[in-house]
C-alpha cells in the first residue's frame, strides 16, 4: 500500500521551469488557446510595445473568468506561472492536470507563506515570470476593485520585480460555443509600474490603468478617477 503523501504544490523549483515545461506550454499556446480564441471571441490587444524585452516582471490583471490566465500569456507572448488557490490542486479538480504541468503554484489565500516567496524567486531566476490577480479570485466584470489582495506589491518588493498591468475589458461573458456566437474580450497591457515606487503609488497606478480601459471603479483612493477610453 502506498502512502506517500501528496505533494504540497506551493514549492516548485527552478528546474520544473525547464526546455520540456516551455516546450508544453507554448504547445498548449498555439494547438488550442490560439484556435479557441479565434473561433469563439472576437478579440482585441493592444499595448505590446510596452512589454520589455528583458528584465524580471509579474504579469497582474483584473479576474473575470477562467480564460484568464491562457488569455493573458497568449496576449503578452510569454512563459508565465500563474499563483493559483491550492484547492485547485487537489485531485478531481477539473483544472487540476493544467494547473500543475503549466506551472502554477499554490497559494493559501488566509496566511502567507515562505514557501511562496521561495518559489517566486526560482521562477523569476528562469526565463519564465510571474502572473498574479491582485483580486484574489475571479470576481464579476465592471465591479468595485477596492478589495485587493495587497500581497502582490510585497512579492514584487521582495523579488525586485516590475510590475506590468493588463485591463481585461469589454467582456462579454464565457462564449456559447455555438456557431457564430462569438463572445467579446480586450486585453490592455500598460508599462511597466517600478517595484520601488510606494506601495500605495504602485497600487493607485494598477487601479488607474484597469479603470482607464475597463468598467470598474475603485473605492480605494478618493484621489483615483476613472479615465475612460473614448471609442
Amino acid at each position: 500500500m502506498d502512502n506517500k503523501e501528496p505533494r504540497n504544490y506551493n514549492r516548485r523549483y527552478k528546474e520544473e521551469y525547464n526546455i520540456f515545461r516551455s516546450l508544453f506550454y507554448f504547445g498548449f499556446m498555439h494547438t488550442v488557446v490560439v484556435p479557441f480564441m479565434h473561433i469563439f471571441f472576437d478579440y482585441k490587444i493592444e499595448g505590446k510595445e510596452n512589454i520589455p524585452k528583458k528584465g524580471k516582471f509579474i504579469y497582474t490583471a483584473n479576474h473575470v473568468s477562467h480564460f484568464d490566465p491562457p488569455m493573458m500569456s497568449w496576449a503578452c507572448h510569454k512563459l508565465i506561472a500563474y499563483m493559483a488557490k491550492k484547492e485547485l490542486f487537489q485531485k478531481g479538480d477539473k483544472w487540476e492536470f493544467l494547473v500543475k504541468r503549466l506551472g502554477a503554484f499554490a497559494v493559501d489565500r488566509t496566511k502567507p507563506e515562505i514557501a511562496t516567496f521561495k518559489t517566486v524567486r526560482d521562477i523569476l531566476s528562469t526565463n519564465w515570470s510571474l502572473g498574479v490577480f491582485p483580486q484574489g479570485g475571479i470576481r464579476e466584470y465592471g465591479s468595485d476593485i477596492a478589495d485587493l489582495k495587497k500581497g502582490f506589491v510585497v512579492i514584487a518588493k521582495n523579488a525586485k520585480a516590475d510590475i506590468i498591468p493588463v485591463a481585461i475589458a469589454n467582456w462579454g461573458g464565457y462564449p456559447k460555443l455555438k456557431p457564430f456566437k462569438r463572445s467579446t474580450v480586450e486585453l490592455h497591457i500598460g508599462k511597466p509600474i517600478s517595484y520601488e515606487l510606494p506601495e500605495d503609488e504602485i497600487i493607485r497606478q494598477w487601479c488607474e490603468h484597469i479603470m482607464k480601459f475597463a468598467d470598474y471603479t475603485c473605492s480605494l483612493d478618493k484621489d483615483i478617477e476613472p479615465q475612460k477610453v473614448l471609442s
